[in-house]
């Protein structure tokens, strides 16, 4: 566990575990079961597969499921109980996935300003800094520098199937970086971490209407409340803030490598992990895109009303 947080025990191979469990338990042993894995034969798993998209499952579960199996009948073939894999459809190991929405400057704002005032810095660091929901929830005051204008990622907010809540490292080196915020977002920054972050270096940064820490839970019915109020389409989730913060970045000037140093990813060339852009030309980033806040109509004050959440 990074900075040796959450619990000792749990770690992020559990919750992939809970997953896998959960896609064989629910579709794929009411089908195999039963018999031998010499009874799976290609037509066997292609009809099941067409039955989990007849009765609706997600595209995303369907393909997770085929891919176990896969996985499952590659053993088999390891250990020579079978001559071959019967998992042979072609394109079923992966899914299109549907172009997202994209929001202005403007929207970005009118989100922002629709939600609780605890959540209001939460949608603007999404979108202009591109950080994950979990890497949002896991921040911490130390992670946040005011005079140098960044946020550090060093950890990612995870939960399991039964509600417990940890931190894990992120998935590559890459994932630990510090992005520049716009100096426009300071004073929102400042008044967050005045009026409703938890106290001390290491308090949670973002956190539950009680005080504890942030859940997907906490936040769903108000984002929800806050896409309605603001006018955007319905189908806008709260990742697709970071899909908007990769397409205004790209707009402001941000190389692909930038890009993917900014969003903390990985290249399929090792070198590229370690080959990060200068502090100087995340900062020129971060400055257009203040520049994109001010020309969109976006609010640069610490809250759009009231100072503190209810008052």
């Amino acid at each position: 566990m990074l900075d040796g947080e959450g619990p000792a025990n749990v770690k992020l191979a559990d919750r992939t575990r809970e997953r896998n469990e959960s896609v064989m338990r629910l579709h794929i042993l009411p089908t195999f079961g039963a018999g031998s894995v010499a009874d799976v034969t290609t037509a066997r798993v292609r009809g099941w597969r067409g039955k989990l998209l007849a009765a609706g499952l997600g595209e995303p579960t369907v393909v997770k499921a085929y891919q176990l199996l896969r996985a499952l009948m590659n053993t088999a073939v390891d250990d020579e109980l079978i001559r071959r894999n019967p998992c042979r459809i072609k394109g079923a190991d992966r899914y299109d996935v549907p172009e997202r929405p994209v929001l202005t400057v403007a929207e970005v704002f009118a989100v922002a300003d629709s939600m609780a005032p605890r959540y209001r810095l939460l949608v603007l660091l999404a979108a202009f800094t591109t950080l994950r929901f979990g890497e949002l929830a896991a921040l911490r005051r130390r992670d946040i520098d005011l005079e140098g204008l960044t946020v550090t990622v060093r950890r990612a907010q995870a939960e399991l199937q039964d509600g417990r809540l940890f931190d894990k490292a992120p998935k590559s080196a890459a994932g630990v970086r510090s992005v520049s915020f716009p100096a426009e977002l300071l004073d929102a920054v400042s008044h967050h971490l005045e009026q409703f972050a938890a106290p001390g270096r290491e308090g949670h940064v973002f956190v539950g209407p009680q005080g504890g820490q942030l859940r997907r839970s906490n936040f769903r019915d108000d984002w929800v409340k806050a896409r309605k109020a603001a006018g955007v389409t319905a189908e806008l989730h709260c990742h697709d803030l970071r899909h908007t913060g990769n397409t205004l970045a790209s707009t402001a000037g941000a190389s692909t490598r930038e890009l993917m140093t900014r969003m903390g990813h990985s290249s399929s060339r090792a070198a590229l992990i370690y080959q990060h852009m200068t502090s100087d030309r995340d900062r020129a980033i971060a400055d257009r895109l203040g520049v994109m806040i001010r020309g969109g109509g976006g609010v640069a004050s610490a809250s759009p009303g009231e100072d503190a959440e209810g008052t």
